[in-house]
């Protein structure tokens, strides 16, 4: 399954940028604005990196690392703290704090998706794989395609979400509501029946002839990346 990432970040123009570009690059990207939310969304689903600004209304940047690092469930998660503070004492105490890394505002993008994937690399090798593969179906997060045999398959960017999503996961099953909030946003105005077209769409993009269907829906809760799919 694609690395899951929590953007903590009061500044509504940098957490687009950030969910953004991170979603190009084939991650799960979940945002909140205050220090306060974060165990919150910890507790929903636990993230493989957290993106944490510095200077937070309420709880800051510094105290939620702190308590991070206090507790069992979240101290192994790798943090990258954002902040406006340049000095080398400020970066010293983030870093002492619990921080893996640390990045200055204004910061480059490019070399900020390096910096994640080279953690997320280190945390956790599995969550930054580039290629998913399954009997003879293919898919390469870095170009974005997907194949089975020799054959190409074209998928819209949503599907191709879609996919991923499921065959990162094999045999675990997802409600429509888990697909809605993983693949379209948790703030996407879509409803439940927009994923079932999706699926439908998907497995006609996948199966041509006798091929055998990958995906198994699973009666009144949602849909599977079959676990015994090219076995």
């Amino acid at each position: 399954m694609a690395a899951s990432i929590l953007i903590v970040e009061d500044e509504e123009p940098i957490q687009v940028l950030l969910r953004y570009n991170l979603e190009a690059e084939g991650y799960r990207v979940r945002g909140c604005v205050r220090g306060e939310e974060v165990f919150f969304m910890m507790g929903e689903e636990r993230p493989d990196l957290v993106l944490l600004d510095w200077m937070l209304p309420g709880v800051s940047g510094i105290e939620v690392c702190r308590l991070m690092r206090a507790k069992p469930e979240s101290r192994d998660i790798p943090v990258i703290m954002l902040t406006a503070r340049s000095e080398e004492a400020e970066r010293v105490r983030g870093l002492a704090t619990g921080a893996d890394d640390y990045l200055v505002k204004p910061f480059s993008v490019p070399e900020l998706l390096a910096r994640v994937k080279t953690i997320l690399r280190r945390a956790n090798p599995l969550s930054v794989a580039e290629k998913l593969v399954a009997g003879d179906l293919t898919l390469d997060r870095m170009s974005k395609r997907v194949s089975r045999g020799v054959r190409d398959i074209h998928l819209s960017p949503t599907e191709f979400r879609l996919l991923d999503q499921l065959m990162g996961n094999p045999g675990r099953v997802y409600s429509r509501a888990q697909l809605l909030d993983s693949v379209w946003g948790r703030d996407a105005y879509v409803d439940e029946r927009t994923v079932d077209v999706h699926v439908g769409r998907l497995r006609k993009a996948l199966s041509r002839g006798k091929e055998a269907d990958p995906i198994r829906t699973v009666r009144a809760t949602g849909y599977a990346f079959d676990e015994r799919f090219g076995r």
